[in-house]
């Protein structure tokens, strides 16, 4: 299993940080361009414990791969949990913990995945790995842009 862990400073209040990130639609607004992201799934409330999110994703050679998550876990104002159910991983499960502070809100994603195809999933791996930081990077960008 790998894990990546992302730090990041949101420089605004803790409900407005909750509502942006607690929203399905603004995923679309922090994940790049190159993943060919889209929410298929209907959307129009705030993340609950049992919510499945439909999604096509285009991460590697342009090619549409479907994704669903569940989130598992909420607790307002503080954590929630998303845990692939079907997509590209052999398993992916990312917190999103909040925790205010005098500068703002420090943002922590903690990725724990396994990727599939066991022997070809490990030589991936180095790619996949860059892949992540990079959308984490574009992430940290668009949060610098949205609460400056």
């Amino acid at each position: 299993m790998h894990q990546l862990i992302q730090i990041h400073l949101v420089k605004t209040d803790l409900s407005t940080c909750w509502d942006f990130f607690s929203s399905p639609e603004n995923l679309k607004k922090i994940t790049p361009e190159f993943m060919g992201f889209d929410i298929v799934s209907a959307i129009d409330q705030k993340i609950y414990d049992g919510m499945m999110i439909e999604y096509r994703v285009r991460p590697i050679f342009n090619i549409p791969l479907k994704w669903v998550t569940e989130i598992t876990h909420v607790q307002d104002h503080v954590f929630f949990i998303d845990e692939q159910r079907i997509g590209p991983y052999k398993l992916w499960h990312h917190e999103h913990h909040f925790k205010a502070t005098s500068e703002g809100i420090e943002m922590t994603d903690i990725v724990s995945y396994v990727l599939p195809f066991g022997l070809i999933g490990r030589l991936l791996h180095p790619f996949i790995s860059k892949k992540l930081n990079q959308l984490f990077d574009y992430r940290q960008a668009i949060i610098n842009s949205t609460f400056p």
